[in-house]
This record gives structure tokens, sequence and C-alpha cells, in this order.
């Protein structure tokens, strides 16, 4: 059937409209000129006028009289003569038609705007920015961290992209976080995975890529897709991108190295990050307090240095050379990072000095180590206080007791098993079904320990009162993963209390480690008086912001964490020196180094419950400065072995 003359109109009209808000102010525009141009016709041919004016209108004079009546009704008050007043009422009509729908077109585009806006959907023409793909609870942690970094900084800017609604991202950051500095965060809405929406980010133009795993059951697909959008986008540049991510199963690590070979990708291996710390902490209290304070912004950091004037001298020699700073190992010229290295390696010229300091700039050598005061024997060591180097003891079979299960569990017993001595005990309680089938499937083979697996309420007094909690050393409370994070620390925090009791009455107390997976409970769980905390997730995110700035500290952070090699211990202080009596830490430090070890800070347990004096942890004191340690007080060293 052949469309009619009328249909054809609307079919072109609704073409028109469809085109937008221009195509809407066009026609509205060519409206008015129409109605402007015949009006203004009508009057100078047919010499229309006014009555008390008998002179006729020229073309020009007309149109624009009717151009003003178009814009503004009221002035057709004042006109006079009855075919002069019926031509302008037909344009004062037509006006007011075309301002008002004018005024509608204009309204629905700043709407529509607004409504974009809100969607978060405009690109970020940023430059030298922040990048983090992806939202989970870790976001909070690693946005004030990097505010925190970013602190002098006039023009810091972090840009979150995640599939969310931008207003709410926005609403939650500004509910969990104080701004600090004048970092600027931008939120905008899109899938990291999809590379479209990821050019909203601009990671073209960033320092550094920050990809968060989803809160499913499989993140690390979504990670390997987000990595894979960045590095095979067709409009990358050919420089290394800086991506920081993180993953949970040790066989996607060759994934992500793979494609990732062109850039600079840098993994966190979530789960044996945490079983080392668990694993070490609840051999030794404080350890994940001193992890935090060496990752987090907020106090000392790890930086790079080059040193001309320790050219030649010995690691060792640079221990005392600082006042300020505390030296942790070599970057050699190759970027070999030795962490610890023995005491008489020599600082050749290319070398850096890895050290923990306030600021970059107070990496700055003592009095004591100026080319002005070179000789060793100006630096302030009380030799008197030093104890000489005991015989240690033959290490006793252990007994420990894990109570719960989540992912990092297996390597948690794996861990276990390269620290305690061979004959330990080591028992697992959980409400949960196959777990010495998972530890088979893994292939864990324990050597020093043997293994018993029991089902049962963690929460549960009875249970507890059963499995006599009290002959063991060591106690671990792990968050369930298959709960929701409040509910797991819920489940723990019950647990943790019923153990705070027990532990009241034994004359001599087990120690407790509990992982928790949300921050803002670990201030509710401090009334347990637990010996140590470890934050899961919060440990991962301090990490990853620490990665994002100085892509350097990985390798550093990497070594920490080997169990080959050298690792960080807390060590009964009168191993070292004589307690009761002032001392200052170039002593301490000095007799760490005479047995091969680096000390970097000490642990008062008198502190130990005090959050404002972090737990009791003093990494990088002042060393002329002087302290009274108790028997019960730790020195905080880098050595090879416990």
């Amino acid at each position: 059937m052949k469309p009619t003359i009328r249909q054809r109109i609307r079919y072109h009209f609704d073409n028109l409209m469809s085109r937008g808000t221009p195509a809407m102010i066009g026609m509205l525009f060519v409206l008015s000129l129409a109605i402007v141009t015949i009006s203004g016709l009508i009057i100078s041919i047919f010499k229309f006028r006014q009555a008390q004016d008998p002179t006729p209108l020229p073309f020009g004079e007309a149109a624009w009289e009717s151009l003003m009546r178009t814009l503004d009704p009221g002035t057709m008050g004042q006109d006079t003569g009855s075919e002069f007043r019926f031509v302008m009422l037909f344009v004062t009509l037509g006006g007011i038609f075309i301002v008002s729908a004018l005024i509608g077109v204009l309204n629905n585009a700043i709407q529509n705007q607004m409504e974009r806006l809100r969607k978060g959907r405009s690109r970020v023409l940023e430059s030298n920015h922040t990048v983090v793909l992806g939202w989970s609870a870790q976001i909070f942690t690693i946005l004030d961290e990097l505010m925190t970094a970013n602190e002098n900084q006039p023009k810091a800017r972090i840009v979150v992209l995640a599939d969310r609604d931008k207003v709410e991202m926005e609403d939650e950051i500004r509910d969990r976080i104080r701004v600090r500095g004048k970092t600027r965060i931008i939120c905008r809405s899109g899938d990291p995975i999809d590379p479209n929406d990821l050019e909203i980010a601009s990671p073209h133009t960033s320092k550094s890529i920050i990809v968060l795993p989803p809160e499913n059951s499989d993140p690390d697909t979504d990670v390997i897709k987000t990595v894979l959008a960045i590095t095979n986008n067709p409009k990358r540049h050919e420089k290394q991108y800086h991506i920081v991510a993180q993953i949970r199963r040790p066989e996607n690590l060759p994934i992500l190295r793979m494609i990732g070979e062109r850039d600079n990708v840098q993994i966190v291996f979530t789960e044996e990050i945490i079983a080392r710390v668990v694993a070490q902490t609840s051999r030794q209290s404080g350890l994940s307090v001193v992890y935090t304070e060496l990752m987090n912004f907020s106090g000392d950091e790890i930086y790079f240095k080059y040193e001309p004037e320790l050219v030649g001298r010995t690691f060792g020699e640079s221990l005392l050379m600082y006042e300020d700073s505390c030296v942790l190992g070599l970057r050699k010229a190759d970027g070999t990072i030795l962490f610890s290295p023995p005491m008489d390696s020599l600082i050749e010229s290319d070398d850096k000095i890895i050290a923990l300091s306030e600021d970059d700039d107070t990496v700055q050598l003592s009095m004591y180590a100026t080319s002005l005061n070179p000789r060793p024997g100006l630096i302030p060591i009380n030799e008197q206080v030093i104890r000489s180097s005991r015989n240690p003891q033959k290490p006793r079979p252990e007994k420990c007791l894990i109570l719960g299960w989540n992912r990092s569990g297996s390597i948690i017993v794996r861990e276990l098993d390269n620290y305690v001595p061979r004959g330990s005990l080591l028992t697992i309680v959980a409400d949960i079904y196959g777990i010495e089938k998972q530890l088979k499937v893994q292939g864990i083979k324990l050597k020093n320990q043997k293994l018993v697996v029991k089902e049962g309420e963690t929460a549960d007094r009875a249970l507890l009162d059963q499995l006599k909690v009290d002959e063991y050393n060591h106690v671990i409370v792990l968050a369930y993963s298959t709960l929701e994070p409040q509910e797991a620390d819920a489940k723990t925090l019950v647990t943790l209390l019923h153990l705070r009791d027990m532990a009241g009455h034994d004359p001599t107390p087990f120690s407790i480690v509990s992982e928790m997976l949300d921050i803002r409970n670990r201030e509710l769980a401090e009334v347990t008086q637990v010996d140590d905390f470890i934050v899961s997730e919060h440990l991962v995110s301090l990490m990853l912001a620490q990665f994002s700035e100085n892509p350097d500290l990985f390798q550093v952070f990497e070594d920490i964490f080997d169990p080959e090699g050298s690792e960080i211990y807390l060590k009964p202080v009168n191993d070292y020196v004589e307690t009761g009596k002032p001392v200052n830490f170039y002593t301490v430090v000095d007799a760490a180094r005479r047995r091969g070890e680096t000390a970097i800070g000490y642990r008062i347990l008198s502190e130990s419950k005090d959050a404002r004096k972090s737990y009791g942890v003093h990494p990088n004191p002042r060393k002329s400065q002087e302290v009274i340690f108790t028997p019960e007080d730790k020195v905080i060293v880098i050595a090879e072995e416990q």
C-alpha cells in the first residue's frame, strides 16, 4: 500500500525528532525564521502600519518588530491599527509556541545531561592518575592509603571504574573515608572487562592500574579478563603498563604472567601471603602489626636511596650510620634485592640501600657517619649491656589448634609444618566436611606434625571444653569464607569470647591468633584481648596500594614473604641486651649485627593491648633514644631462622 502524504510527513518528522536536541532546536529556529520572514513580508508588501505612525515599515524593520513580539508577547500591548495588530497576533501566538517548545527542549536536554553525568559514563580526561578497576570491601583501604601517600601532591587523582551506580559509589566512599590532602576521587560506571567501558577511565594515561577481584565464587576469571582488556587493547600505547592485581588460585599465575609479558604486571597471591602471616604470627605475637606498619603509608615506609659515602663499607657498618632510619637491605645495580644480606657484604658504587624511614628526605646519614666523623668508635654503643650469644635450646614439640576453615587453610597447614619441631600435633575443628580430602588433593604432606581433623561448631562452648583447649600452645581462629563477612566475623567473635574466658583460668595461657574479614570489626574484637588479629583483606589492600605507588617494592615484599632466606622475627630482648637498664637502639642494632641479624624495632609487652600505641610495636625508633626493657619485651629482627 502506497503511503499517504500525511504518513510521509509524519515519518520525516519522527526521523527529525529522533536526532535529538540539536535537531529540535534547529527545527524551532527554522520555524521562528519562517514566521518572522512571512510576517515581515506581509507588513512591508501591504504597507500595514500602526495608527499613530503613518510611515510604512520596510522589510527589515517589519521583520525586527516581528522578532521582538516572537520573543516577548508583552510587546504587542502597544500595537495599534487593525491589520497590523492581526499580523502581530499571529506572530505572538507563534512565538509563544516556539519559546515554550524551546524551553521544554532545553529543559529535557539539561535533564538528560544530568542523568548522563549521574550514570558516570563520561570519559575522564586525566593523566598520571591511579585507576582502580572493580569494587569490593578492599577499595576503602586502598583509597585511604592512596590519599595518605599523595597527601602532599597538589593534583593527585584516583579514578574508580566499576559496574555500579556512580552516585552509590560516591556515597559509600563519602561515608567510609575521610578525604585528606588535595586528592580527588572520580567515580565512573562501567564494566572493567569491556574494552569500550575501560576507555572511560583513561588507562592509557595513568601511572598505575589496580585490579580488584569481585566478590563472587570465581574472582580470578574477572581479574584475568580485566588484565587482558588492558594489555590487548587496540588503543594501547607501546610503553609498559603498571598493573597490580591479586588472585586466589596458584594455577592462574602463569596465565596472568603470559598475558602481561609486555607489561609490568605485579600479582599478589592472596591466600599464600595470608597463610604465611597466620602461620608465623601464631608462633610470635605481634608480627601482623609489624607487617601492617611496614605496608601502610601513615607511618614509616620503605625507600631506596643511593648513598655515595657508604661505597666501600660493609652492610653491617651501614646499619649504624642512620639515626632516624633503619637499613633493611641492598638493591644491586641489576635490580637484585638483597634483604638483610651477610654483614660483610660490600656496598658497591651503583648499589642503593633499602631503608625504613618516615619520608624519603629523612633517609640522612647521622652525625656519626659523616666524613667529618668517620670513626665507628664515636657511635654511642654500650658494650656493657650487650649479651653474648647463648646456646639455643632444643625446640619441644608443639600442639596447635585451628578453629574454622577457609581457602587459606591448606596453605596454613603446610606453612606450620615448616616451623614446628618434629613430633608436633595439629588439630583442625570446623563445621565443614572433607577437610582431609582437600589436603590430600592439594598434595599437602606433613613431616613434623600429626594431623587430627574433627567436625563441629567452633562457637560451641561445650565442644571447646571437650577439646581441652588449655592443653594447646597455639590456637588459630579462621574466618569462614563460605559466610558473608559480617556473619563470619560475628561467629569468630563468639569463639574468641569463649577462648578468652578459658584462657583466664589457665595458669599457662595459650596464644590466640584470629583472622577477621572486616577491619571495622577489629575494634569490637579487641575486648577479647587476643594476642594478634590478622585482617586478611586489609593486609592485601595495603600491599596493592604500596605496589601501585612504588613498583620496586614488589620484589622487597616478595623477599620478605618468601619462606626461603631471611624473615622477620620477634625475639626475646634479653637475648641481645640486659633488661632493666637504660639502653639506646644503637646498642640493640649492634648486638643483633654481631649475630648476623638486622634489628628494625622492638615490641613493648605492656603496650600490646593499646591500639593507640600500635599494640606496642615500635618500628624504626630513634637510635639514640634510650628505653628500659623488661624480659617480656621483644626485638624485631630480620634473620635466617628463629
